[in-house]
């Protein structure tokens, strides 16, 4: 039986922020989220592929859902879907506060850094468990779905 303080959500949306605008706006959220979710107890990892986000989140599920519905109100965002949202017996992103995935042929980033450019920085990669790639790959798939 999942644990009732676990809850997972996975959305995609349509990423609106201009090309040109990308790098430093992505520094920014990674910033923001990282604090804000470590503040809140809030896990999870940020894919980003071509203009398309799908992000998985994991906590309490009242902080969890205010929190997406945040994001779905967030103008960077468009065409937001939630594409999975239930408990969860444990975190699958427990040491993340918020991850940057790559899409296939890219080395997965667990953990991010502000750089002073306004930019993001990988730090040293870890590696992930097999519960993490399970929820990735569903990941992967679905943003190149909707690509």
């Amino acid at each position: 039986m999942a644990n009732a303080a676990t809850f997972r959500l996975i959305y995609r949306s349509h990423n609106r922020i201009p090309e040109h605008q990308r790098k430093a706006e992505l520094g920014a959220i990674f910033s923001v989220a990282r604090s804000g979710n470590a503040k809140k107890d809030v896990t999870g990892a940020l894919l980003t592929h071509e203009d398309w986000f799908v992000q998985a989140l994991e906590g309490d599920e009242d902080i969890v859902r205010d929190l997406y519905e945040h994001i779905y109100r967030d103008g960077r965002h468009e065409k937001v879907t939630v594409i999975f949202a239930e408990p969860v017996e444990d975190r699958v992103f427990a040491r993340w506060a918020m991850a940057k995935v790559a899409d296939e042929g890219e080395p997965d980033i667990p953990l991010l850094m502000n750089v002073n450019k306004g930019g993001i920085s990988p730090a040293a990669a870890r590696p992930t468990t097999p519960e993490q790639e399970k929820i990735l790959d569903f990941m992967r798939d679905s943003v190149r779905a909707a690509s």
